[in-house]
């Protein structure tokens, strides 16, 4: 895989990892929980183990193309602040638009 490609799929799982938490009422998208809806502490702590796990991924991707590249404090929190930007989109539509209940 090349180095775009692989830096495009890492951008779209990290795109699905940042909203998983906020899409569904399962943790991981798999477990049925005892408590709905979903809390919100849940789905914080969802979202930090998703963030590494999509960092995971991209580790991956890094050592198949070469040497890893030692990274600082900088970096995770750019990152951070990149994930919690991609998990927009999911936490409007739980948290900030109406939704009828039927």
């Amino acid at each position: 895989m090349s180095q775009t490609a692989s830096v495009w799929v890492v951008l779209l799982v990290a795109l699905v990892a940042a909203n998983l938490p906020f899409f569904n009422d399962r943790l991981f998208g798999v477990v049925p929980l005892a408590t709905r809806p979903k809390p919100l502490s849940v789905r914080l702590a969802e979202l930090v183990v998703l963030y590494f796990a999509a960092g995971g991924v991209g580790l991956l991707f890094e050592s198949r193309a070469g040497q890893i590249a030692p990274q600082g404090w900088e970096f995770y929190a750019v990152t951070g602040a990149l994930f919690i930007v991609l998990a927009f989109p999911g936490f409007t539509w739980r948290y900030l638009m109406k939704h009828r209940h039927g």
